[in-house]
């Protein structure tokens, strides 16, 4: 898999059947190791030994229903009161980030409501900070540590 633009992290991998998967720390499973999956997983460690939010509170890969559709949102992390604080949409190194992967977290974010979102393909990051009550959003250089 390529380098990306995050610090360097260990990864525990493994070849079965003639495919790599890769250790989510998370769900606590191996999972098919495919290019969106790289980017999660530096994602994920970049929560949790970068940013220093508890596992606890990060939620990987579950279904939402948006518009009666189900979709599944990539990495949520919440804050300890159970609401949302940060909602990330991962995409592969090779996939450019559009105003469609905008318009598409900000779908999920409509019906979740975080406090601020993170848009990334490993190569770019942007991250904004959300005010519900205007519907604005401001972008910002990083998002915040965990601090509670």
């Amino acid at each position: 898999m390529q380098d990306l633009n995050f610090p360097p992290y260990s990864f525990r991998i493994k070849n079965s059947q003639n495919k790599q998967y890769i250790f989510d720390g998370i769900r606590k499973r191996f999972v098919v190791l495919q290019p969106e999956e790289w980017v999660r997983q530096h994602v994920l460690r970049y929560l949790v030994f970068t940013k220093n939010y508890p596992k606890s509170l990060i939620n990987v890969e579950k279904q939402l229903t948006v518009n009666k559709l189900k979709k599944r949102y990539d990495v949520v992390v919440f804050n300890p009161d159970g609401s949302i604080f940060l909602l990330i949409e991962c995409k592969a190194p090779e996939v450019k980030i559009t105003q469609s992967t905008f318009d598409q977290i900000a779908r999920y974010n409509y019906q979740l409501k975080a406090e601020y979102l993170m848009v990334t393909n490993g190569l770019g990051h942007y991250y904004c900070e959300m005010d519900h009550t205007n519907e604005k959003y401001r972008f910002l250089e990083d998002i915040p540590d965990f601090s509670r």
